[in-house]
């Protein structure tokens, strides 16, 4: 079936209808994808803390990993968007082509660094004895479908650069709803249950973590082959097929490098300073870092709006900066943010209020309830400041300037959110709480220099 792209660029539009136009599927792609994860949290935490630490001790160091494609995703977004703006459909093409390359000569070593790793990981991460094989259980089961999910990273960030946002909500969705499926088969036990007043037998593994992992990993082929499938076979202008040349073309290699080294280097900043404060966390016991874990994901509620209106903002300045329409960019800008600061009080207001029966719907241990309620209480006045630096961040993204953002990473992720946590915690002793008061400090001092960087206006003339 044929798509029709819509021209973000074109000023007869309002720009209000434009930026909705283009954020809704990311928005919706958001709820559906924390919602997934609320049950997949859920669904691990009914078994115990111990359960919800084994699933995410790893995080850290994967994510620094990860976080090497999804730089490399940065790139390819703000130049297929830039590609777009000026009308140049074969750069396009030829940058989707990149985009797997990429997984080829990058994406497959990480992935087999990652099984090689997989029980060092979480041992290096602090792991108490009780959850280390089963954390290095779910880390290699994970893996084994690891690769689809970067095939999918990556062609998703070329289809956001060309204003195709739908497609990523399809991918993802489906992903999550197969892992949700298989984790109510693989998780527990053969079990009676009654539906609408009747009972029937329910077939299951019972194979506790391990089968939530292999759900995440089924889940995960089915994201990479459908991007894949809509790459190579779905009609629009921007398809690719087999023939022509997939030699690495040196100028644009060059580019996408230039734009994704720094994004590299901030993810690895920011990566490495989660292992650092992760670790520490992990001193203070299995509960601790079980609280963590549930208020960060009882926060990625308010990541739905703010990722969205990121992924909008880098899309739309990057095709207005290529159709040398820099006025209109900053049009966008300035909407975008009115409409992510109202909808984020509103987020961090329920958040606030919410924030006990938000994390006990994931565990019913007690006192994993109480400190991450509190932990997530304060999470909730970073909303506002969060979004504003997202969407800052966004816009430097889509210009091209993303050294700006690895320099502002490396001085508040380390200089204030890493040092001051380790030393909260291990040398002051003020537990979980102390590191979420560091990171508003933190996100509050990212939010300034981006503001700064901003105002100076160079994001316009990156490219020139």
């Amino acid at each position: 079936m044929a798509t029709k792209n819509i021209n973000m660029t074109d000023e007869s539009r309002s720009v209000t209808k434009t930026i909705v136009l283009l954020a809704w599927p990311v928005f919706l792609e958001q709820i559906f994808t924390t919602l997934v994860s609320y049950a997949d949290t859920a669904m691990v935490g009914s078994l115990g803390a111990w359960a919800t630490a084994s699933v995410t001790i790893s995080n850290s160091p994967i994510f620094l990993l990860n976080g090497i494609i999804m730089a490399l995703g940065i790139g390819i977004t703000s130049l297929v968007a830039r590609s777009v703006g000026s009308g140049d459909t074969e750069a396009v093409k030829k940058l989707i082509k990149h985009a797997i390359l990429a997984v080829i000569i990058i994406g497959i070593p990480i992935c087999l660094i990652i099984i090689a790793l997989h029980r060092m990981i979480p041992l290096w991460m602090g792991a108490e004895p009780d959850i280390l094989d089963t954390a290095a259980e779910y880390n290699f089961y994970v893996s084994l479908g690891r690769i689809f999910m970067v095939t999918s990273m990556m062609l998703n960030s070329a289809f956001r650069g060309y204003g195709d946002t739908k497609t990523p909500l399809i991918a993802n969705t489906i992903m999550n709803v197969v892992n949700v499926f298989f984790n109510f088969l693989l998780i527990y036990p053969t079990r009676e249950v009654t539906l609408f007043g009747t009972t029937f037998t329910v077939f299951g593994a019972g194979l506790e973590v391990a089968g939530a992992a292999i759900a995440t990993s089924i889940g995960m082929v089915f994201s990479g082959l459908i991007t894949l499938w809509v790459a190579f076979f779905r009609k629009n202008e921007y398809r690719i097929d087999f023939r022509g040349s997939w030699k690495p073309d040196r100028k644009m290699t060059a580019q996408i490098f230039k734009i994704s080294f720094p994004a590299m280097l901030e993810r690895i900043f920011m990566s490495s300073s989660g292992i650092f404060v992760n670790s520490s966390i992990a001193t203070l016991g299995t509960a601790n870092v079980a609280a963590n874990s549930l208020c960060l994901t009882a926060e990625s509620l308010s990541y739905m709006p703010a990722f969205a209106f990121q992924t909008a903002v880098t899309t739309l300045v990057g095709q207005s900066l290529g159709a040398g329409k820099p006025a209109l960019a900053e049009k966008f800008v300035n909407k975008t943010m009115l409409m992510g600061v109202v909808t984020m009080a509103f987020t961090g207001t329920g958040l606030f209020v919410f924030s006990n029966q938000l994390i006990s719907v994931f565990t019913p241990d007690a006192d994993v309830i109480a400190l991450a309620a509190r932990c997530l209480r304060l999470v909730a006045f970073m909303q506002i400041p969060q979004v504003a630096a997202w969407i800052f961040s966004g816009v430097l993204r889509g210009a091209g300037d993303t050294k700006f953002n690895f320099y502002i990473t490396a001085a508040t992720n380390w200089g204030i959110r890493t040092l001051f946590s380790v030393l909260a915690i291990r040398v002051f002793n003020f537990g979980l709480f102390s590191t979420q008061v560091v990171i508003l400090i933190e996100i509050l001092s990212r939010l300034l220099l981006l503001f700064l960087r901003y105002h100076t206006g160079h994001w316009k003339h990156v490219f020139h």
